[in-house]
Parts: structure tokens; C-alpha cells; sequence
């Protein structure tokens, strides 16, 4: 029975997930909830598993606040800016480098792992470059939406946050045997960059040769270096000439959690401390700008607290255990060590159907359950299924911020998904391989 009633509740969450009729604060908190009553289970013993639950997720809860409230402060004091107006007067007139330069400032513009901010930036900045180029705004898209998904392995992303709270394993702790991937996928992205840069020329040739040679020539002339970006910023905010200071400040931020050598929650709070007075002195200032990005940090921190809730209820019932127990004995016995391996590798057409909350708050922990009994290890059972799954965030459905992204670009989702979906899944899986060979997913 409990695997019924378990089982019953993560696909009535699922469901309501996948059409929008609750928040995903409602489905995880109140279905587990009434799923436990129906088990039989009193209030006051429901009262000790939402304790537990959320005792696994307070640390991930605190990162995450002061992270998102931190690099928002930095995108604001213009940081990031030099580098990304350097690649857009370097790029301009080239296809090929255009493409490439797309994915680092989409690189840059996801280090505060906020997918609106990425679109914000980069969309308006780059968009008129592609027309007058007459590139695809759908390679635009493609390119901005894969950097973006390589950033959101940091930890004060969404993914690994979510994944933290499912397994119990702090999220600094699951990011750092990532970075090298990290790394190795950038650098795959800018191969494709170019591949795809090519295809492009070639499709713009086809057009007119003429036509393509005017347009060059206009975007040569038309954006020199002195040219100032069609990215819309309340330029009143910028901080250019403490830049360097910024810089130093994550800098050490990065460094600290690398080595571990202070809890992240801390260690955010700290810089947050240092970067907001330095920046805006007044104390009316900085409220302004707690205030401007308190609604991303706090709408993440009270879904991983009720994920917190729903993950306490359904481990404390013993209806995770039990689904687990019970799926075994119906898979085949050769495919149940490897299920990790199999999902994953369906991660990006998952993303199709299923948001992100339904995939890492329902089908993580019952998948990580089973493999962890045959001797597959938490981390890698982790690892295959968000390597799988996250390149593919920003071609799903499910994902605010892409709506926002087809909205700044005026493209239309059908389009995006045929344009990006055989690139995207490609990508993830040669990840998944370039992973298992690391060592990271470990078969």
C-alpha cells in the first residue's frame, strides 16, 4: 500500500506540475501531505518528517538567498560588462566569430545562474548584430540557451540546488568534481559554435553572395568599437571604476568554495556584506537593490524548502523505500543497475515533458533510491541524470525564462525546439561520455 500511495503522490504532483494548476509550493507541500494521512499516519508524525526534511535543505536554502542577492549586485555594478561589450566589437561583421562570441558573454551572463538575466543581457545586445548579418536568431537562441545550461551546474543554479536537497549532499560538494567538465563542455560549445557558424555562412551565401557582402559591410560600419550596447541597463547603477575591487571580491568568493574552506551559505553572506556597502554607500541604495533581487532569491528558496517538505514526508513514511523496493522486483534485473544511465541519457526529451521540479523532486529520488541498492554510488547516480537533463533546460516548455527569451527575440517555441532539439541532445550525450571517461559517472 504505501508503494501505491507513494507512488499515487509523486504522479499527482507531476501532474499538477505539468499543467500549471498549483505553484510548485502547493503540490509539494499539501500532496504528501494528504498522501500521508491516507497512509495512516498522525499530524504530529507528519510534523517530524517536515523537520527532517527541512533540516537537509536550510544549508542549500542559505546559499542560495545570498548568491542569487550577490551576483545580481555584481550584474548591476557592471562587472561583467567589459568583457561582454569587448566581444560583441571584436565579433562584429564575422559569422563564425559572432557564434563563438555568443557563447562566452552567454558564459559570463549566467555566472549569477538567474536564466532571466542571461536573456536580458544577451538577447538585446546581440540580436541586432544577427539581423544585420542575417544570421538565425534561432542560432541565437540555441547558443545562448547551451552556455547558459554548462553555467547551471554552479551551485547556486537551480539544478544542483534541487539535486542537493533530494540527496542530503551539499551542493558545493556535487559542483566541484564538475568544473573540469564544466570547462571541457565550453569548450566543445565553442567547436560546435564554429561548425554551426559555418552552416550558417554557407546559408547566408546560398542567399546572395552580394547581399552578403553588403551586410557586412554595413555591420562594419555601422557598429565600431566606440559604439554603445542595444542592451537596455540603467547604466545609473554601474560601478566602473570599482571593478577591479568587484572582480577581487569573486575572485576569492569562487576560491573559497573551491576549497571548501568555509560553509557557501557563509561564504556568500560575507562577500554580499563587503560588495553591497562598497558599491552603494547609502544605506536607501542598497535596500534598493536587495529589493530588486530578492523575488528570484526567495521564490528558489521556498521551493527547495518545500521540496525540503515533500522529500521529509515521503523518506519518514517510508514510501520512497518502498516504491523503490517494489520497481525492482518489475524491471528487468539487467536494467535496474543501470536506470540512472538510462534516464539520463533521456534527459533532454524529458525536459519535453516533464518541468524541472517533476524531474528532480519526483524521478531523482525514486531512481537514486533504486541504484544506490545495487552498489551505484549517490554521487554518480546524481550526476547521470543532471548531465543528461540539463543542457536541454532552455529548449523545454516548462521554462519561464525561454518564454521570455522567444519574447525578446520574437521567435515562436515549435520552431525553437526543431531548430535546437537534435543539437541539444547530441551535446548531452557526448557530456555523458566525456563524463564516464572523467570518472564522474562511474559504471
Amino acid at each position: 500500500m504505501l508503494s501505491i500511495i507513494g507512488f499515487a503522490t509523486i504522479i499527482t504532483i507531476v501532474v499538477l506540475l505539468l499543467k500549471g494548476r498549483v505553484s510548485p509550493i502547493i503540490a509539494l507541500v499539501l500532496v504528501p501531505i494528504i498522501g500521508a494521512l491516507v497512509a495512516g499516519f498522525g499530524i504530529a508524525e507528519i510534523g517530524g518528517f517536515f523537520s527532517e526534511g527541512i533540516d537537509r535543505v536550510i544549508n542549500v536554502v542559505i546559499m542560495f538567498i545570498f548568491a542569487i542577492l550577490f551576483f545580481g549586485i555584481m550584474q548591476d555594478a557592471g562587472l561583467f560588462d567589459p568583457f561582454i561589450n569587448k566581444m560583441i566589437a571584436i565579433s562584429k561583421g564575422n559569422v563564425i566569430a559572432v557564434a563563438v562570441a555568443t557563447v562566452l558573454i552567454a558564459a559570463v551572463a549566467h555566472l549569477d545562474g538567474s536564466g532571466a538575466s542571461t536573456f536580458l543581457i544577451t538577447i538585446p545586445a546581440l540580436l541586432p548584430l544577427y539581423k544585420r548579418l542575417k544570421m538565425s536568431p534561432y542560432l541565437l537562441l540555441l547558443l545562448v540557451g547551451t552556455s547558459a545550461s554548462i553555467l547551471n551546474m554552479l551551485p547556486w543554479a537551480g539544478p544542483l540546488g534541487r539535486t542537493a536537497a533530494v540527496t542530503g549532499l551539499d551542493p558545493t560538494e556535487l559542483w566541484r568534481p564538475l568544473i573540469p567538465l564544466q570547462i571541457i563542455a565550453l569548450v566543445l560549445l565553442v567547436g560546435l559554435a564554429v561548425i554551426l557558424g559555418i552552416r550558417e555562412k554557407r546559408r547566408i551565401a546560398k542567399m546572395s553572395s552580394i547581399e552578403e557582402a553588403q551586410l557586412e559591410a554595413a555591420a562594419a560600419s555601422e557598429l565600431t568599437e566606440d559604439e554603445p550596447s542595444t542592451q537596455e541597463k540603467d547604466n545609473s547603477l554601474a560601478r566602473p571604476k570599482l571593478i577591479w575591487v568587484n572582480l577581487l571580491i569573486t575572485l576569492g568568493l569562487v576560491a573559497s568554495l573551491v576549497t571548501d574552506l568555509i560553509p557557501a551559505g557563509f561564504a556568500f553572506m560575507i562577500a554580499l556584506s563587503i560588495a553591497l556597502p562598497l558599491n552603494y554607500p547609502k544605506v536607501s541604495d542598497q535596500m534598493d537593490r536587495i529589493k530588486a533581487h530578492a523575488p528570484n532569491a526567495l521564490l528558489m528558496a521556498t521551493i527547495i524548502l518545500a521540496a525540503g517538505s515533500f522529500l521529509g514526508i515521503l523518506g519518514g513514511t517510508g514510501m520512497l523505500d518502498s516504491i523503490a523496493v517494489d520497481m525492482v522486483t518489475i524491471l528487468p534485473a539487467m536494467v535496474v543497475p543501470y536506470l540512472h544511465l538510462i534516464i539520463g541519457a533521456f534527459g533532454v526529451p524529458f525536459e519535453l515533458i516533464l518541468n524541472t521540479d517533476a524531474y528532480y523532486f519526483a524521478m531523482l529520488p525514486v531512481v537514486e533510491q533504486i541504484v544506490t541498492g545495487y552498489g551505484v554510488d549517490t554521487f554518480s547516480a546524481a550526476y547521470a541524470m543532471i548531465i543528461g537533463n540539463i543542457i536541454g533546460t532552455f529548449v523545454s516548455p516548462f521554462a519561464p525564462a525561454l518564454w521570455l527569451a522567444l519574447g525578446l527575440a520574437g521567435l515562436e517555441m515549435g520552431k525553437h525546439i526543431r531548430y535546437s532539439i537534435f543539437w541539444v541532445w547530441g551535446f548531452s550525450l557526448v557530456l555523458m561520455g566525456v563524463a564516464i571517461l572523467l570518472g564522474i559517472i562511474v559504471i
